[in-house]
């Protein structure tokens, strides 16, 4: 799975990789984002665990490699 995450990207480019990722999973997150909205609980990738801290719902996320963004919340 982590091989075809990062295989489906389409270039370097953050802001091109942004609307890739936004036009299929919606919101994205890069690492700075991610820390001020999440606390991360665990990782195995492609996958993370976290809680978000607006309201400490704990969820799981995607991530791709490079570049890096986050996506795909889904609350547990």
């Amino acid at each position: 799975m982590v091989g075809m995450i990062n295989g489906q990207v389409k270039s370097d480019s953050e802001i091109s990789e942004r609307i890739r990722l936004e036009t299929i999973h919606g919101k994205v997150w890069d690492t700075e984002q991610l820390s001020k909205d999440f606390i991360v609980e665990d990782f195995m990738a492609p996958f993370i665990v976290v809680y978000r801290k607006v309201d400490n719902k704990k969820g799981t996320m995607m991530f791709q490699h490079h570049p890096r963004f986050y996506f795909a919340f889904d609350e547990v």
